[in-house]
């Protein structure tokens, strides 16, 4: 059976993402961004998984992007934790970097499932 890389790195961002949630509740006693974060950052994962079970290309491709945006929205909270010092640097390249990686390969995915329904 073929491996599928974006479903295992997803997964392994969302726990990092729910670790990284439970370090800042407890630690930090920050609760808002860090549940927009846990939100964004799981649904991901989510998304991916049931992209596997798309009823059609068309389907696999709006799920996928809905995927790409979470990714990016988690992005966005996970900058905003940074310069509110809620996360070092550490802590901060770590998640980014992995949330770079997956988003890249999210974004790949889509275009490629674009040009096979679309070639020019």
């Amino acid at each position: 059976m073929r491996r599928n890389i974006v479903k295992e790195k997803s997964f392994a961002f969302a726990v990092r993402i729910v670790k990284c949630y439970k370090w800042l509740c407890t630690e930090k006693k920050e609760f808002v961004m860090s549940k927009q974060m846990l939100r964004s950052g799981t649904s991901v994962g989510a998304m991916v998984r049931e992209a596997e079970h798309a009823e059609s290309t068309k389907d696999f491709i709006h799920k996928m992007s809905i995927a790409q945006k979470e990714i990016n929205e988690t992005i966005y909270w996970l900058e905003l934790l940074r310069h509110t010092d809620y996360l070092d640097s550490d802590q901060f390249e770590g998640l980014d970097r992995d949330a770079v990686e997956v988003i890249k390969l999210v974004t790949a995915i889509i275009k490629s499932s674009k040009q096979t329904t679309n070639p020019k």
